[in-house]
């Protein structure tokens, strides 16, 4: 057979296959309790997310997400608010879990927790990517090799971070752990910052962005917000957003500085949707889910093969129990954590950093022997002189009786003026080291 093929316009006929109307399998709602929604006719997995036709015109859908299955309905929750749904209203599957914009124009930027601008702009550039990803395979990290300059002596000096390490912040309500946070965000040698306030009140977000964070910071950031009034997805989204958002810049080889404020609202945001569920609670009213999706989250930092993720997670102690079921968790998957004592506040002492109570765990890897031989002798100084505070203060000790206790009364007030620190005032890694030397230069 002969003869010639003719010139296919592929051009047209990929502008009709476009334009084509594809065929939808739509479900529909058959029962809403609390913050559950029911749903029959839908074929989607776990973390699907779907669209809720809330009016027969086809008006703003309501997003929500599958979370699990009851016999042969579909338990869906909603990510926004549940206004305007009733029985029977359409439901029809997305096909995916969610994933966001992102790219170098998220620079300066604040987002809400679904990844959409709450500055007035918008996010159309830049490439998807998806909001749960899994963490980088063990043997393809790269080890902590490099130190992390946060510029805040204590911590440099005593707490030493490298780029690629997760430490979490413990501290109970108002001892200036937004401080702390907005002092590394703004001097710290990191590429870029992208920073979660999860659960945060409204009030706070402005005051961070403008006296903890300030404009310099804010043009190297990406502020992802979901307050405390949001729906229980929306403030877990917000979380996973951040990873993702940071996950971007490093596949691009930066070195990225990741905050999540808090980690402690992050579990009650997972502890709310496990109970709606219908999860048994366990530990403090926690459900098991909440200790399984810690690790999914907490993991996604950290070093590959192009780039850094070092992150900083917040642990809200209730009642400043640094032993409740969240700062135990956390603490064991994490590779150092910084306690900031409500102690140390109440002497006016900021960042109010317990130095005996803190660790991190690759400091030894990342500093020279002096430098490691002049932190543990502050550490013990300090872990003496809080032993006999007491004694000290009321007269009872008399000088001569225990040579450790006299040196550390000697240094005390020389340690206590080094690691004290301004948030406007910043101490390079160099003048940090010089400045730890010479505390014990004349002793």
């Amino acid at each position: 057979m002969s003869g010639t093929v003719p010139d296919l316009n592929l051009d047209a006929v990929r502008r009709k296959v476009a334009a084509a109307r594809v065929l939808k399998v739509a479900g529909r709602v058959t029962k809403v309790i609390g913050l559950m929604i029911e749903v029959i006719g839908i074929v989607a997995s776990i973390e699907d997310v779907c669209l809720i036709q809330v009016s027969e015109n086809d008006g703003q859908p309501v997003l929500a997400e599958v979370v699990g299955f009851k016999e042969n309905n579909y338990l869906l929750m909603p990510i926004g608010e549940l206004g305007g749904i009733f029985p029977g209203c359409r439901v029809i599957p997305c096909g995916r879990p969610l994933s966001i914009r992102v790219g170098e124009h998220l620079l300066g930027r604040v987002l809400d927790g679904l990844g959409v601008p709450m500055d007035g702009g918008t996010t159309n550039e830049g490439e998807d990517y998806p909001v749960y990803a899994k963490p980088p395979n063990a043997l393809q990290r790269r080890r902590i090799a490099d130190v992390l300059v946060t510029r805040v002596r204590a911590v440099d000096a005593l707490l030493t971070c490298g780029c690629g390490q997760r430490i979490g912040i413990f501290a109970g309500s108002g001892v200036g752990k937004s401080t702390l946070l907005g002092m590394i965000a703004r001097y710290s040698n990191a590429d870029v910052n992208v920073i979660g306030l999860i659960g945060e009140r409204s009030r706070e977000v402005l005051d961070f962005i403008e006296n903890s964070l300030g404009r310099d910071g804010l043009a190297r950031s990406v502020l992802v917000v979901a307050t405390s009034d949001q729906p229980a997805l929306v403030r877990l989204k917000g979380a996973f957003v951040a990873s993702a958002i940071a996950e971007y810049f490093r596949d691009q080889g930066k070195n990225v500085l990741l905050m999540v404020d808090s980690i402690t609202r992050f579990a009650m945001a997972q502890r709310e949707v496990g109970l709606t569920v219908g999860e048994p609670p366990a530990t403090k009213g926690y459900t098991p889910s909440v200790f399984t999706v810690l690790p999914r989250l907490l993991e996604r930092s950290g070093t590959s093969r192009n780039g850094t993720i070092t992150a900083f997670y917040t642990v809200l102690v209730e009642g400043d129990d640094m032993n409740e079921p969240i700062a135990d968790a956390v603490r064991g998957i994490l590779d150092g954590h910084i306690v900031l004592s409500r102690r140390l506040t109440s002497r006016n002492h900021y960042p109010a950093i317990d130095i005996p109570q803190s660790v991190s765990r690759v400091m030894p890897e990342l500093v020279s022997k002096k430098h490691l031989e002049l932190s543990g002798k502050i550490r013990e100084m300090l872990s003496i002189y809080e032993q006999s505070e007491d004694l000290i203060n009321i007269g009872a000790y008399a000088k001569g009786s225990n040579l450790k206790i006299d040196s550390a009364i000697e240094a005390h007030e020389k340690i206590t003026d080094f690691l004290k620190q301004d948030p406007d005032e910043t101490s390079t890694f160099e003048e940090t080291l010089m400045r730890l030397e010479s505390l014990f230069s004349r002793q």
